[in-house]
């Protein structure tokens, strides 16, 4: 979309053409000189296809055999007579960009509606034409494909002007993922073309298409031309460490192909088990290569490349893999399923490895045709988003996948686009998000599945569940266990987010250290800037007093100490106590231990300081029970904080009867606090009802009796 750009023939620092490898059946590079000569022979026959776009026309075919070229041709006029005296830097008329850009769509399948849109996708911009005359002329698809990627004016947005067009261009691709196919292409051509602008230029075109346009292509699914911007991108940015990984893909290509004679034996094992399959050998490009190389050391043979076995049906990949595994030797570890998990960019294929004698590892890649297209075409492979899919593409799809045209995180960068609130809040925003390129999916309790970046935390599922509705989250459990909110989610956890009931909740400082995703950030954030003076999330509002032991109820303690349950002695002694450590409260089982001072400390028989009473040399005294019902015993209540806790758990203690003695609240850990109350209860069979009543109480996710001395 650039008038500067110009031929990387120029003097100057140059990007790659090309990657070195081709992943696609494809005719040579167009000569757009040429073309750009052919553009300016005049007017062509109105009823007859220019031969300037014969390329586009005959790409287009090759996907679309049935295809109606006349808005193509119409298409091509317009953008060639609007054109006409433009010209890029190279000295090409101006018409050899869109010309190009319609042609690398045309090569990964784009429908007709895309391509119009490609060849007029400058015309708003840089001409006379308005969107008004294409709708008129192209339709109302055309209109807002166009409109999509039409930049935003500097004279109008200033500093901000780029930020916002992305931000126009995600929302248009919100609505119809088209309008970043397009952009993609336009950017892929312009990084070709890319060599004579100033070295700084280059630079900060190369970090922006790395930081922002390669994880769209990456989500999107288009790695056709992922790969090829990332070399591009790579020869900018990197030039030392592209060229010593050129020279060692040069070296690799100059000696024998270990690969080739896997392929060949790969060959032989499908041949001999009857299965149709096409056997080739996908070289590595270069960023793919340098990864490696960073991870592996020293580079082999079979780490320049991977094997691509492409058959005819979901069945005979599975078929595939039980040959290779049958009669190579496999390494499991390697293996992934991403047909019956496919990810969340479209990608579906097996992954697998074999060993060799030499103790070298091939790769190797198991797909169908079709996989094989919509992995390299991604979300242009899918033709027109407004024709609804056959029954049996969408059967058996959930909710992350049931649109492919609006993937589950392209629905939440709209979300959280809306509260940036400014355009360089948006920017960083933007790159930090796009920056984690690996999605897991997690399951609710209902059967839905929540997808997330991968490193998110339960945080961020609840903001991706209920909105600026989380504030009110006041725990999870990750699983079927109690799990603190920051805990790190993985990909197949089953999640349940358990919230409170008060709309006044609030939100705590300590998530944005455990927020990972923007819409979790800039919700809590928003809520935070709205109520600068709010301590948030306190652990409770009940007025209370500091104390050693943690915060203390100011009404907690009664006068009188009500008695314990009575506890009978086989024989006469001294006075007796009930441990503080394990509560006990009929009808547990007692033993008694005799103490300093003639009395009786009595404890639960599986208390932990039963077995130290013993190798203490304690007497141990034979008790009971007497009659009397009342007892003492002491509760710990484990919960997430949230306001008014601690006063609904004293209304719960009191409704069912039970009188506190004394009670300790300690101060939140990650969320989390710790209620210690001693209780009076007229009757030790009340016991299990107060304990439920209790762990009712909401953001109250454990009730235990103490097992250990109390504070």
């Amino acid at each position: 979309m650039s008038a500067e750009a110009t031929n990387p023939a120029t003097p100057g620092p140059v990007a790659p053409a090309a990657p070195t490898v081709a992943r696609r059946k494809s005719r040579p590079r167009i000569d757009l000189r040429r073309l750009g000569r052919a553009a300016l022979l005049g007017p062509a026959v109105r009823s007859k296809l220019p031969d300037a776009i014969g390329h586009v026309a005959e790409a287009h075919r090759a996907h679309h055999p049935d295809a109606d070229l006349d808005p193509l041709r119409r298409a091509y006029l317009l953008a060639e007579s609007s054109h006409r005296g433009q010209m890029r830097k190279s000295g090409e008329p101006y018409i050899t960009h869109p010309l190009a850009v319609t042609l690398i769509l045309a090569e990964l399948g784009a429908e007709t509606t895309t391509l119009t849109a490609s060849l007029l996708h400058d015309t708003v911009e840089d001409t006379e034409v308005t969107l008004d005359q294409v709708g008129k002329e192209f339709g109302e698809e055309v209109r807002y494909l166009v409109d999509g990627v039409t930049k935003l004016e500097k004279v109008d947005y200033g500093a901000a002007a780029e930020p916002e067009t992305f931000r126009k261009m995600l929302v248009a691709t919100g609505n119809d993922v088209r309008v970043m196919s397009i952009k993609l292409a336009d950017r892929l051509h312009n990084m070709r073309t890319l060599g004579v602008m100033r070295p700084e230029k280059q630079a900060r075109i190369a970090k922006v298409t790395h930081d922002v346009l390669i994880p769209l292509a990456e989500r999107l699914g288009v790695q056709a031309l992922k790969t090829e911007l990332e070399d591009l991108v790579f020869a900018i940015l990197l030039p030392e460490e592209y060229a010593r990984t050129s020279e060692l893909i040069a070296e690799n290509a100059a000696g024998e192909d270990p690969l080739a004679e896997v392929a060949d034996e790969v060959r032989a094992v499908l041949r001999e088990a009857d299965i149709p399959a096409e056997v080739l050998i996908r070289p590595r490009h270069s960023v793919s290569v340098h990864r490696v190389s960073r991870k592996r050391g020293p580079l082999r043979g079979t780490d320049f490349g991977r094997l691509l076995v492409l058959v005819n049906d979901d069945a005979d990949c599975y078929a595939v893999l039980g040959e290779l595994h049958t009669c190579l030797t496999p390494v499991v570890s390697e293996f992934k399923d991403f047909i019956a998990v496919p990810k969340f960019n479209l990608y579906q294929s097996l992954h697998t490895a074999v060993a060799r004698p030499d103790g070298q590892v091939v790769e190797v890649l198991i797909r169908t045709h079709r996989m094989h297209q919509a992995a390299e075409a991604g979300v242009i492979a899918l033709g027109n988003p407004y024709t609804p899919p056959a029954e049996e593409q969408t059967a058996g799809l959930d909710g992350e996948r049931a649109d492919p045209t609006r993937p589950g995180w392209l629905s939440r960068l709209l979300d959280w686009q809306r509260g940036a609130p400014d355009p360089d809040t948006f920017w960083s925003t933007l790159r930090d998000d796009l920056a984690q390129d690996r999605e897991i999916t997690v399951v609710r309790p209902d059967g839905g599945t929540l997808g997330l970046p991968e490193g998110a935390t339960c945080v961020d599922a609840a903001y991706a569940q209920y909105g600026e509705d989380a504030h009110a989250c006041i725990g999870a459990r990750v699983n079927g266990r109690l799990a603190a909110l920051g805990t790190v989610l993985r990909d197949g956890d089953t999640v349940q987010l358990l919230m409170g009931q008060d709309p006044a909740s609030e939100p705590s400082r300590e998530w944005l250290e455990h927020a990972h995703t923007p819409a979790a950030r800039i919700a809590i954030q928003r809520w935070l800037a709205a109520h600068p003076g709010a301590d948030a999330r306190p652990p409770d509002t009940t007025d209370t007093t500091e104390g050693p032991g943690g915060t203390r109820p100011t009404s907690s303690a009664p006068a009188a100490r009500p008695r314990g349950a009575d506890v009978l002695l086989d024989e006469p002694g001294g006075p007796v106590r009930l441990g503080g450590c394990c509560t006990p409260v009929p009808p547990d089982d007692i033993v008694g231990f005799a103490v300093r001072g003639g009395a009786v400390t009595v404890h639960r028989v599986e208390c932990s300081m039963v077995d130290e009473m013993k190798s203490g040399g304690r007497a141990e005294i034979a008790v009971r029970w007497g009659d009397t019902a009342a007892c003492r015993v002491t509760l710990v209540a484990e919960s997430f904080s949230r306001p008014h806790l601690l006063a609904d758990l004293t209304e719960a203690i009191a409704v069912e009867g039970a009188e506190i003695v004394s009670a300790i609240v300690e101060s939140p850990n990650q969320q989390r606090v710790r209620h210690t109350y001693t209780l009076q209860l007229p009757d030790a069979a009340e016991l299990p009802a107060l304990m439920r009543a209790m762990r009712d109480v909401p953001g109250v996710y454990d009730v235990s009796r103490v097992q250990a001395p109390a504070a």
